[in-house]
């Protein structure tokens, strides 16, 4: 029996995880695939795998790729679930959302469980949780930036705004990227990228976004890691901050030399960030004539 679930999957080039991803979908009513022009073989293993494929051109600004298929994607069901295409859901999941949904709640938070090197990662704090399940008409992306047309065309860690209230799923998705550490490292740096622009605004306006999740300590998931997210921003030193909260906090060197690499690279991913604020503002005070950020900018 099908559950009453519309997936939408966003993908550009994701030939060696699509498939495990959808193999893992059979419960869904519909399944949706938003692709980016890819130039493997993404598109063709969709198709034979009977999922509907959509393409989707960035014009730039907002909305990005998943909150414009929210937006323009006929869904054919009450609930939605918003997956990457390097996420795996189990039988156990399938069958707590079967039981979740009669229920009385608009969304629902589930855990990322994260893999890495082939392993999942238990310790280190790596897995979080997010609004990935919700009725339809009950959530939207916020609004962080305003970006060109040919930036990542796809939400990065934009949060959902959900109109109503939101239960959680105890069972963690499968989250495992096939294509290996130097895609995983590549993607962080374009990750650093757009954080580096979204932060540079925070320090100087107090805001996240044109219109964003605020960020609040005694608020739900989401508020809460916005929070400690503004907080750590302030740190001098973040970067060492984030490796000692993966790597000893949350018992990351318990994952052996996996959780020492996962850690090393959190901690490389707050350096590149911070070093591109820098440069943002290095940017800014060469146009307007000065030789040198002020020190509260280093």
């Amino acid at each position: 029996m099908k559950l009453p679930v519309t997936v939408i999957i966003a993908v550009k080039n994701e030939e060696k995880n699509i498939s495990k991803c959808l193999d893992s979908l059979a419960p869904a009513s519909h399944i949706v695939v938003i692709d980016s022009a890819s130039t493997d073989k993404t598109v063709e293993i969709v198709k034979q795998k009977n999922a509907e494929v959509i393409q989707f051109k960035y014009q730039g600004g907002y909305p990005k790729k998943r909150q414009w298929a929210l937006e323009n994607v006929l869904i054919k069901s009450p609930w939605v679930l918003l997956l990457d295409a390097d996420e795996v859901v189990p039988p156990e999941l399938w069958d707590e959302i079967g039981c979740a949904i009669p229920s009385d709640k608009d969304a629902f938070l589930i855990t990322k469980g994260f893999h890495f090197m082939g392993r999942r990662l238990r310790f280190g704090g790596f897995s979080h949780r997010a609004v990935l399940l919700f009725q339809k008409g009950k959530v939207r992306f916020e609004h962080i930036l305003d970006e060109a047309p040919d930036a990542p065309d796809m939400e990065i860690h934009e949060r959902l705004f959900v109109n109503g209230e939101i239960g959680e799923l105890k069972t963690p998705l499968i989250h495992e990227d096939y294509k290996g550490l130097e895609a995983y490292v590549a993607r962080h740096n374009l990750y650093s990228t757009w954080e580096a622009k979204v932060r540079n605004n925070f320090l100087k306006k107090g805001k996240w976004g044109v219109e964003s999740v605020a960020g609040r300590f005694s608020g739900d998931d989401q508020q809460r890691r916005r929070f400690l997210k503004g907080v750590a921003a302030r740190f001098p030193f973040e970067s060492w901050l984030w490796f000692f909260y993966h790597y000893i906090f949350c018992l990351g060197f318990l994952e052996g030399r996996r959780g020492l690499i996962a850690s090393q690279i959190r901690k490389n991913y707050i350096d590149q960030v911070r070093a591109k604020i820098f440069e943002l503002n290095c940017v800014e005070h060469f146009v307007e004539g000065r030789e040198d950020p002020s020190p509260e900018m280093k």
